[in-house]
């Protein structure tokens, strides 16, 4: 049976990555989460969420073509999109069309080909 980790692969690249940035940054957190050691688990829930909510958002702004793409394929009004890059600004400073993550390399054509080969494949003939 798979377990929900799949092969692991992501578990493993994140794990590495964070070690390295918290032996970095590890004086600085100490100093802040010992000020406030509520900070880490009031936070935890609701920045991973946003996080979440967020980096989807930016990926189907990509993927879909930009604002009009973006609102039909998620089915949201205007005005819920226009929250979205409001949100998107505050936690990032930037609009999700200017965007980039170091790491994450987004290719539209190879997206939506992709998806339609799974699409006519998961299809019963």
């Amino acid at each position: 049976m798979p377990s929900p980790e799949g092969e692991g692969r992501a578990k493993s690249s994140l794990e590495s990555a964070y070690e390295t940035y918290f032996s970095v940054n590890k004086s600085v957190n100490k100093r802040i989460f010992g000020a406030f050691p509520e900070l880490r688990e009031m936070l935890r829930g609701y920045a991973g969420a946003r996080l979440l909510d967020l980096l989807g958002f930016w990926m189907m702004w990509q993927v879909a073509g930009g604002f009009e793409g973006t609102q039909q394929a998620l089915g949201i009004s205007k005005s819920q999109m226009y929250r979205r890059i409001a949100l998107f600004r505050e936690a990032f400073g930037e609009h999700p069309d200017t965007a980039d993550f170091p790491g994450i390399t987004i290719n539209p054509a190879e997206f939506l080909e992709g998806m339609a080969v799974r699409l006519k494949a998961e299809r019963p003939k």
